[in-house]
C-alpha cells in the first residue's frame, strides 16, 4: 500500500471511528487544514485541552473581531433583538437572545435558565440587560413568542423605553391559531372554540391513531413501506403546524394506506391486536374521513402559507399586513365554498 493510500484510510478511518458526518468531508477547513498542515514537517494536531480551552477562545474572539465592522452599522440603522426559548439535547431550558438586522440575524448570547421560574420579572431583566450591553438608543423593536409573561414584559419595556416597540412574533401566533384550531383547549373560556373545532380535533386524533398503529408495529409497518414509497412521519409537537404537516403527509400517501389495509397480508396477520387493526381499516376507508382532511387542509391552507413565508430570516414586515388580509379573504373562500354560501351570507364556522 502507498503512502498516498495509508494517509487515506487513516482519514477514513478518523470519520468511522469517530461516528463524522460525510457531510464535513464538504466543509472548506477541512482540505484546508490538511493541506496547511502537510507544509509543516512533523506538525501534531492539538489536543482535546487545547480544542475545548484555548483554541476555542481564540476563534470565539476571531467570531467577535468578524462581527465587529456590523455591530457598527447599528448606530446609524438600528437593530432589532429577537428572544426565543427552547430545549438543548441534555433538556436544559435556554433562551436565546439573537440581533435581527438587514443581513440577517446574529447570535449574541444563549442563557440557562435552569431552576428559574419563566416569568415576567425574569424576562424583563434579562432584556433590559441585553438592551444596555447592546446601547438602547441602537435599538428599534424587541421581538418575542406571544406568551403571558413576554406580552407583560414587552409593556414594561415600552414604558421603559419609550423609543422601542415590542412585536409579538407572527408565525408563533399564527402556530398558536393552527394550534387552537387543530387541537382546542377543553378549558371552560375556550368552549365557543371546542364546538366550532372539535371535530378537527378528532379527525387528528383519528389520523394520530393510524400513524402510531403502523409504526408500533413491525409488521404492520413493513407492509405500510411496501404499499408507500413515502414514510410516515412523526412530527414532533414543538414544530410549527405539527398537525397540519402530518394531515398533508396522509392525503399524499392515501391510496398507498388504502391499498395497504385491503391487501391479503393486512386481514392475514393476527400476531397484534385485530380489534384495533380493524378499527384502523374502517377509518382508512371511510371516505367521510378523508373528505373532512381535505376540508381542514384547504381552508387552513392559506395560513399554513403566510407561516411559511413569515418564517423567514429575510425582513418581512412590510409584507406583513397585505399578507394576513390576503389569508382571511382565502380562509373565508375556502369556509363558504364548502357551506355552498356567498360571501354576503353569515358562516357557521365563524
Amino acid at each position: 500500500m502507498g503512502a498516498r493510500e495509508i494517509v487515506d484510510s487513516e482519514i477514513a478511518r478518523m470519520f468511522y471511528t469517530g461516528g463524522l458526518s460525510f457531510h464535513f468531508a464538504r466543509n472548506p477547513y477541512y482540505a484546508r487544514a490538511f493541506k496547511s498542515a502537510s507544509q509543516l514537517p512533523g506538525y501534531v494536531p492539538p489536543g482535546y485541552n487545547a480544542l475545548r480551552t484555548t483554541l476555542l477562545q481564540k476563534e470565539k474572539s476571531n467570531i467577535e473581531n468578524l462581527l465587529e465592522p456590523i455591530k457598527k452599522t447599528w448606530n446609524e440603522k438600528g437593530v432589532s433583538i429577537c428572544s426565543d426559548g427552547w430545549l438543548d439535547a441534555q433538556r436544559r431550558p435556554l433562551i436565546n437572545i439573537m440581533a435581527v438586522l438587514e443581513s440577517g440575524p446574529m447570535f449574541l448570547k444563549a442563557i440557562n435558565y435552569e431552576g428559574e421560574t419563566k416569568d415576567k420579572h425574569f424576562i424583563d431583566d434579562l432584556l433590559i440587560n441585553t438592551i444596555q450591553e447592546i446601547g438602547s438608543q441602537k435599538l428599534v423593536q424587541v421581538i418575542t413568542d406571544n406568551a403571558a409573561a413576554y406580552k407583560a414584559v414587552g409593556h414594561i419595556m415600552e414604558a421603559k423605553f419609550r423609543h422601542i416597540f415590542w412585536t409579538p412574533c407572527v408565525v408563533h401566533n399564527l402556530n398558536l391559531a393552527l394550534k387552537n384550531i387543530c387541537a382546542p383547549s377543553t378549558h371552560p373560556r375556550y368552549d365557543d372554540v371546542l364546538e366550532q373545532c372539535g371535530w378537527i380535533s378528532r379527525v387528528s386524533s383519528d389520523a394520530s391513531f393510524i400513524k402510531n398503529f403502523t409504526m408500533n408495529h413491525a409488521m404492520r409497518l413493513s407492509m405500510f413501506n411496501n404499499h408507500c414509497k413515502l414514510k410516515l412521519l412523526s412530527v414532533a409537537d414543538t414544530r410549527f403546524a405539527s398537525t397540519i404537516v402530518m394531515l398533508k403527509r396522509f392525503k399524499t400517501i392515501k391510496r398507498g394506506l388504502e391499498q395497504l389495509v385491503i391487501s391479503e397480508e393486512w386481514e392475514m396477520y393476527k400476531e397484534d391486536d385485530v380489534v384495533k387493526a380493524k378499527e384502523v381499516k374502517d377509518k382508512i376507508l371511510n371516505e367521510d374521513f378523508w373528505m373532512d382532511v381535505d376540508y381542514i387542509l384547504s381552508f387552513t391552507a392559506p395560513m399554513y402559507e403566510m407561516l411559511r413565508l413569515a418564517d423567514t430570516d429575510k425582513p418581512c414586515l412590510h409584507n406583513i399586513y397585505e399578507w394576513w388580509d390576503s389569508m382571511i379573504e382565502k380562509v373565508k373562500e375556502a369556509i363558504y365554498k364548502k357551506e355552498h354560501k356567498s360571501f354576503t351570507e353569515n358562516s357557521s364556522q365563524q
